[in-house]
Parts: C-alpha cells; structure tokens; sequence
C-alpha cells in the first residue's frame, strides 16, 4: 500500500480559494498533521498572494478565514499563521490579519504571563 503524496502549495491555494464545507474538513485534517504544516502555510501564503494580486478584494472572505484557521489551528501553528499574516503590508494580508486577531487563537496558545 502507497501513502497519499501531501497536497502542494497549489491545492492548498485552491481549497482556501473554493472554502466550502469540503474544503474546510480538508484543511482541517491538514491542520492534524504536523508532516504537513510547511505546505499548509506555503499555501496560505499562495492564497494570500492570489488575493493580493486580485482585481477584487474580498476583505469580508479573508477576515472570517482568518477567524476561522485561528479558532481551529493547534497551538504549534499560531505564531505561523500570526508570521504569515504580518508578511505583507497588503489590505489582504490585513484583512486576513484582521480575522486571526479576532480569533483570540495566539493569546490561547500562549496565553501572557501572570505577575
């Protein structure tokens, strides 16, 4: 029996892209593994950078993508995808930013020190 190749930087892209029920249970098994978190933000990244590109900014799409990875991600991830979305000063990378900030996933995941 051959193991399934991890997605590329490119499939990724296109379930973000796409964001149905389906993909958000694909990413979410994406998000299980550690073996896959290079490409998972290798291809966040690829999202944010179509959407950079795009004629149209959709701020409303990439604020609740933002919400929703960082009330799902593990801890181990946070600060990636906090890295990812500081990356650019583009309205997207912002707007995805946005969302992350909102989810509150980085102050769970390191929450700040009691004095």
């Amino acid at each position: 029996m051959t193991s399934a190749p991890f997605p590329d930087r490119e499939t990724i892209a296109a379930k973000f892209t796409a964001f149905g029920e389906q993909d958000k249970a694909y990413i979410t098994l994406l998000l299980e593994n550690v073996a896959q978190d290079d490409n998972l933000i290798d291809g966040l990244h690829r999202y944010l950078d179509n959407a950079a590109g795009a004629s149209f900014l959709n701020s409303l799409k990439l604020e609740n993508l933002g919400k929703w990875i960082g009330d799902i991600a593990p801890a181990r991830l946070q600060i990636r995808l906090m890295e990812a979305a500081k990356s650019s000063q583009h309205p997207a990378y912002g707007a995805f930013r946005t969302g992350l900030t909102r989810s509150g996933g980085l102050e769970r995941a390191y929450p700040p020190a009691q004095i």
